[in-house]
């Protein structure tokens, strides 16, 4: 579960404020990596109420497989179409497309409260996280070596001493975004959404996610439907902003609202709650030697899974980026391409989610019209239907404009791929999954399980991998491992997934993303040219 040998760290921790799935997998990633933290959150404990955030994607599990929780994917319910409907008719359906065929599903629905429980049983396993609870921040102090963080507790404030800090402090962390003087601009929309867990035997359902626009039983509105482990249904309706959860429970239309989707069956509530969408980020991601991450630096409409996934992937680019500098391999330069490349991804989710949000609540009679329009031409059409926005789910965002990335003038990023597809495979671009057959640790069954030890290349015909370390080797002091993809991919479908040609070297970065692809055609230039992309994926000056 560690990466390869690491050098013993002996400075002080790094503090991690927020104690929920994002704050918990950033203190998970910095363990694997050796670095001690310290765990803060307001809370005096865990509070399970609710399935929250359902929806975790297979980049998402498999970064919570890589600290130990691979049972969450275990434990999910695997659904594989998505149905969009305009009242009683199918528009479209479409399914995932994974172009390296990973063992992982494309997504699981399962509630957070259970993501959370599996993710505190691996941080009771490791000695150098230490969690407290009952902490809140009320104060931070910043110098050039360390961060001080002032926490109100039960028995008095309390002060903690960290190398660097990631606040992840959530939707609330109102206070935390002022001490640091960030700004969270956007909006917040006026229609409700009730929510609505309930336990029921649905024949069919449980391998679909089905979205109605326009229902007879909720005429003018949405309503989404998701499958949960347990024969449980997450049902979000769309509801005006006088909505009173409270009347229609005691009064019996929140029963017949139920019934109009389930039918004369039997049926459980699990939990009910009402919530607003909101469309806000922040000024910056970093703010000195603070890291901001998850929803306290970004919220997103719920369509698309967007909000905890993308927090997750703020969690892992925080942590390898600090553990490198914490341990000398790179400077601290590293650390403001966490900025650049964060804010860039919460900037593309709130752009995907806030048009979705445009289409599901028009702003005027004319939009209103333009929707109902479209939706009644969809109807048999494709070209119609692929304008019709139900969520566009999450993906890894693709670091093609980052500094760290080396571009390949022969390999260009083509835009947003279409819904349920991953781009090809570019400079920036998350790398694919794949089985693989290698004998570096006899647990690896497929590549990501080697990507976060360090970088990674990978070799095609024609070029010498033992070169190709020694360069590596010599480029840096972080951990480095070269493949050749002949001996690790030997029926070809990482092969065909890379579109992999002769004389071509990998470069992998530490989260999983395609640093650059060397394509120079001496032994000479090939080696300059990685060492060069080396250094620019880990900012080290030449």
């Amino acid at each position: 579960m560690s990466p390869m040998s690491l050098p013993g760290y002996t400075g002080l921790p790094v503090a991690v404020i927020g104690n929920g799935p994002v704050g918990q997998t950033t203190a998970l990633l910095l363990a694997r990596w050796g670095i001690p933290v310290v765990l803060l959150d307001a809370r005096p404990e865990r509070d399970a109420v609710g399935s929250k955030a359902i929806c975790q994607q297979r980049d998402v599990l498999d970064i919570w497989a890589s600290v130990g929780a691979g049972r969450i994917a275990e434990d999910g319910l695997t659904w594989t179409t998505a149905r969009t409907f305009y009242r009683d008719q199918e528009l479209f359906h479409w399914s995932f497309v994974d172009r390296g065929h990973s063992p992982l599903p494309a997504f699981v629905n399962v509630s957070q409260c259970h993501s959370e429980q599996v993710l505190d049983e691996q941080i009771a396993t490791q000695s150098l996280i230490e969690v407290r609870w009952g902490c809140e921040v009320v104060g931070i102090e910043q110098t050039e070596e360390e961060v001080t963080l002032t926490c109100a507790t039960p028995a008095g404030e309390t002060q903690v001493r960290a190398a660097y800090a990631v606040a992840s402090a959530g939707a609330r962390g109102d206070r935390v975004r002022q001490l640091l003087g960030v700004t969270f601009d956007g909006q917040t929309f006026d229609d409700r959404f009730l929510i609505c867990d309930i336990r029921a035997d649905l024949p069919g359902w449980e391998t679909e996610r089905r979205f109605y626009f326009d229902p007879d039983w909720n005429p003018g509105r949405q309503v989404l439907i998701h499958p949960c482990p347990d024969a449980t249904f997450r049902i979000d309706w769309q509801v005006p902003a006088e909505f009173d959860l409270d009347a229609e429970a005691a009064d019996g239309r929140l029963d017949a609202r139920i019934r109009q989707i389930i039918g004369d069956r039997p049926y459980e509530i699990v939990w009910k709650s009402i919530y607003r969408f909101h469309a806000r980020s922040v000024d910056r991601m970093r703010v000195g030697r603070v890291l901001l991450a998850g929803d306290c630096a970004h919220l997103v409409a719920p369509f698309g899974a967007r909000g905890l996934n993308s927090g997750v992937a703020d969690a892992e680019n925080a942590a390898w980026k600090l553990a490198f500098v914490l341990h000398g391999w790179s400077t601290e330069t590293l650390l403001g391409s966490y900025d650049s490349e964060r804010l860039a991804a919460a900037h593309e989710n709130l752009e995907v989610t806030s048009h979705t949000m445009r289409f599901l609540v028009p702003q005027d009679d004319a939009e209103w019209e333009a929707r109902r329009r479209l939706l009644e031409e969809a109807v048999g059409a494709p070209d119609a239907q692929a304008r019709v926005d139900s969520g566009r789910f999450a993906e890894p965002f693709w670091y093609v404009d980052s500094p760290l990335t080396t571009a390949d003038p022969g390999r260009r990023f083509a835009g947003r791929p279409p819904r349920g597809e991953m781009p090809v495979a570019v400079p920036g671009v998350l790398i694919p999954d794949a089985p693989i057959t290698v004998t570096v640790r006899p647990d690896v069954m497929r590549l990501r399980q080697l990507v976060r030890d360090g970088l990674l290349a990978l070799t095609t015909d024609g070029v010498d991998a033992h070169e190709t370390a020694v360069v590596l080797k010599e480029a840096t002091d972080a951990p480095t491992r070269v493949l050749r993809l002949a001996d690790i991919d030997p029926g070809g479908t990482l092969t065909a997934a890379l579109g992999a040609r002769p004389g071509e070297t990998w470069l992998v970065r530490p989260d999983g993303h395609v640093a650059a692809v060397i394509t120079s055609a001496t032994t000479s230039d090939r080696a300059a040219d990685l060492a060069e992309a080396a250094e620019r994926a880990l900012c080290v000056a030449r």
